[in-house]
């Protein structure tokens, strides 16, 4: 593993990279960190793939934004394009999950020469404003963090909306994730800051994408916080973008990095053979 830092307006993005061949390009999402996408598999790497994760702004090990207010999309996508240019990576293949698959949509819509194939994992996004009581929620969890810390967090969380026998794992993971940042104040910042801004302003706009594209979404019973319905309307607003969801009553494939390796590596593959030859 080599990691590397790229600096970008104040803030210092720290990455990772393994591996050879395609570049993939990981995105975690809101409160999670790099290890959070395909939750460790190595699978990309050995099927041959360059694979670069990185620590978005505020989040991890990565410094926090020079204003609470400088965790929107524009910064997000342009922290994505500090670290393609870091790599050298003229096109690459972006998987995102949440957030980072709403960056990566509004990144291919800015820059889509760069974009080889699109993995949007579980978003929650649909090109409307948030709601006052979505953004009064998002505000309440930032002032637990801010005032306890995990504990704090997970207070004005609340029990998980999902069945009985998830429940433990889904506060498991919560605790896990936040215990991974060296600046929990810079997530409190980001926590208000991401959901009051936009990647795009209207599905109408992803007609666009010509890059490959799968959508991966879950069932609203195991994650009622990114609904299936965006998922598939955001599989419907890009041309030929193919959609990938839950067997009934199984784990998602979005919580098994393995499976979600797979799909992964069919976008690079698709995007392999897509590309133009010299």
């Amino acid at each position: 593993m080599a990691e590397f830092t790229v600096a970008r307006d104040g803030v210092s993005v720290v990455a990772d990279e393994h591996g050879e061949g395609v570049a993939v390009v990981l995105l975690h999402g809101l409160t999670a960190t790099r290890r959070y996408v395909v939750m460790g598999s190595k699978a990309l790497e050995r099927a041959g793939h360059r694979v670069i994760a990185y620590d978005a702004r505020g989040h991890g090990r990565s410094s926090p934004a020079p204003d609470p207010d400088a965790y929107g999309y524009d910064e997000l996508t342009r922290d994505l394009e500090a670290v393609l240019d870091h790599g050298g990576i003229e096109r690459a293949v972006l998987a995102g999950a949440s957030m980072g698959a709403h960056t990566l949509l509004g990144y291919a819509l800015r820059a889509g020469e760069r974009v080889a194939g699109l993995v949007v994992i579980t978003p929650a996004y649909d090109g409307s404003e948030a709601s006052s009581e979505s953004l009064a929620r998002w505000d309440a969890l930032a002032e637990g963090l801010r005032r306890g810390g995990v504990e704090g967090f997970l207070e004005a969380y609340g029990p998980p909306a999902v069945p009985e026998r998830w429940r433990e794992s889904v506060i498991k993971v919560i605790r896990q994730r936040l215990a991974q940042h060296e600046h929990p104040e810079a997530v409190a910042d980001a926590l208000q800051a991401v959901p009051r801004s936009r990647p795009f302003s209207s599905l109408r706009e992803l007609a666009a994408i010509s890059a490959p594209t799968v959508v991966v979404a879950s069932n609203d019973e195991a994650d009622p916080g990114h609904p299936r319905a965006v998922g598939e309307a955001i599989a419907a607003a890009i041309p030929g973008a193919r959609l990938v969801t839950d067997e009934p009553g199984r784990s998602p494939i979005a919580w098994q990095g393995s499976q979600l390796s797979k799909v992964i590596a069919e976008v690079a593959a698709q995007a392999q053979n897509a590309a133009p030859t010299s």
